[in-house]
């Protein structure tokens, strides 16, 4: 929501400011949709060649990102604390044995048909379920610290995979200045073309011209650059889930004591997510 109403302020400040100015919005009109052509065709075309289908497909997904915020709320957070405490239980009191079915399908599990929204992240379910099957195939017998390099590796490898579109939108940010002066430089070689023409219909061409440079700048600082700002913030908040599974596998594997298990898990959260210690502790009795 803050991403249209800041577009908008934007639109209206620019344009607006322009106009009271006693500038000729009609001129910009006129040039906007042959710049923009260039401009965001030459973006598209830039983006294509520097990344794979998939990364364009993120890419996407990283701009409606912006735009709905972060995926998960305080109650996800809970959710995940809840999940991932049960299944350290049952390692603990009923052991390997009776957990293993739960993470080799995690689907068809009891336990993790408890939080169906958080079953749909296959990342968040796959960092669950592979840590927790080697501590299940060791026999328990594993170092808690060898277990938290093999997760700070994967929480790595996962958030380099994750940011991707948040660098993407920063890449193109840094371009659209140069592409802007691209658009600008054909509408001078364009406007030289005419050079016999009347003053009046040059000073409209090399006009036209500048809308191009105008338009590189303000998609680059005042769009792209922020959305990829936006971006950059929305995924890592909704990494913040993953920090949470670490510090709870964690904590219990070293053998700490509940309420440690639980302010290792809360410590990672911001302030709007992160839940009281009270409503987890008193959660967790119940389950």
């Amino acid at each position: 929501m803050f991403a249209g109403i800041g577009l908008v302020v934007l639109l209206v400040m620019v344009f607006g400011g322009f106009v009271f100015t006693g500038g000729n919005l009609g001129a910009v009109m006129h040039a906007l949709p042959h710049e923009m052509l260039i401009i965001g065709g030459a973006a598209v075309g830039a983006l294509i060649i520097g990344n794979s289908g998939a990364d364009l497909k993120a890419l996407l997904g990283g701009l409606m990102k912006v735009f709905k915020g972060p995926k998960y709320k305080k109650q996800d957070y809970l959710d995940c604390i809840f999940l991932v405490s049960k299944l350290m239980k049952t390692l603990r009191v009923e052991g390997p044995v009776a957990l293993e079915p739960h993470i080799e399908d995690p689907k068809s599990s009891a336990i993790f048909a408890e939080y169906p929204r958080l079953l749909g992240d296959t990342a968040l379910i796959h960092l669950i379920c592979d840590t927790l099957r080697l501590v299940v195939v060791s026999s328990g017998t594993l170092d808690p610290h060898a277990v938290e390099d093999v997760m700070d590796n994967a929480l790595k490898t996962h958030h380099h995979e994750a940011i991707r579109p948040a660098d993407n939108l920063n890449t193109l940010a840094d371009a659209l200045p140069a592409l802007g002066i691209v658009a600008a430089v054909l509408g001078v070689v364009k406007t030289m073309g005419s050079i016999d023409k009347p003053p009046e219909i040059l000073g409209a061409m090399i006009g036209s011209a500048l809308v191009g440079t105008f338009l590189g700048v303000l998609l680059a600082y005042g769009v792209v650059g922020p959305f990829a700002n936006r971006c950059r913030q929305v995924i890592e908040a909704d990494a913040s889930i993953y920090q949470v599974v670490k510090q709870i596998i964690i904590a219990s594997l070293h053998g700490h004591p509940q309420p440690l298990v639980i302010e290792a898990a809360r410590s990672n959260l911001n302030h709007a997510n992160q839940p009281a210690f009270a409503e987890v502790f008193d959660g967790m009795r119940g389950r």
